[in-house]
C-alpha cells in the first residue's frame, strides 16, 4: 500500500516554497529514488523546471519534463497530466487535489504549502488518505 508524507511547513514565500520542493527532490535522488513532480499547471512544471537546474550553485537535479525525449533517461520528471511514468517510486504532488493516480507509487509526498489557502487545501487531502486507511507521517520541515 502507499505511504504518503505530509511535510508541516510555516508560512513561508512561495520562493521558499519551491527551493524546499527541490531540496527535498535533491536528496530523493541522491538516494536513488525515481520521482515524479504532479504540479498543477505549466507555470508551475516551468518554474520548478528552471530551479532544478540553478537552485545550487555546485550542482544540480538531472529531470525532464514528463512526455520529453529526455524523459526517458532521468530519475526526476516533473509534469500536469494523468500520464505518469511507470518507473517512478515517489510522487511529489504539488496539485491542490489528490490525483487519481496516486495509488501507482510506493511513496507519495505532500506539503502544506506556502500559505494558509494551501493549508486548508492539504487537511483536505490529509483527510482523504486518513478516510482511506493509508498510513500517513507527519513531518515537520
Amino acid at each position: 500500500m502507499t505511504h504518503i508524507d505530509f511535510h508541516v511547513r510555516p508560512l513561508q514565500a512561495h520562493r521558499e516554497h519551491e527551493l524546499f520542493i527541490c531540496e527535498l527532490v535533491a536528496q530523493l535522488w541522491r538516494n536513488g529514488q525515481r520521482v515524479h513532480l504532479h504540479c498543477q499547471d505549466h507555470a508551475t512544471v516551468g518554474a520548478l523546471d528552471e530551479l532544478l537546474w540553478t537552485f545550487q550553485e555546485t550542482s544540480f537535479v538531472p529531470h525532464a519534463v514528463f512526455g520529453s525525449a529526455a524523459a526517458a533517461a532521468v530519475a526526476v520528471t516533473l509534469g500536469t497530466g494523468e500520464e505518469v511514468p511507470d518507473s517512478a517510486q515517489v510522487l511529489v504532488n504539488l496539485h491542490p487535489e489528490v490525483p487519481p493516480f496516486f495509488s501507482q507509487f510506493e511513496q507519495v509526498i505532500e506539503t502544506t504549502g506556502a500559505d494558509e489557502s494551501s493549508k486548508t487545501r492539504a487537511r483536505q487531502r490529509y483527510k482523504f488518505y486518513k478516510d482511506r486507511g493509508y498510513s500517513i507521517a507527519m513531518i515537520n520541515a
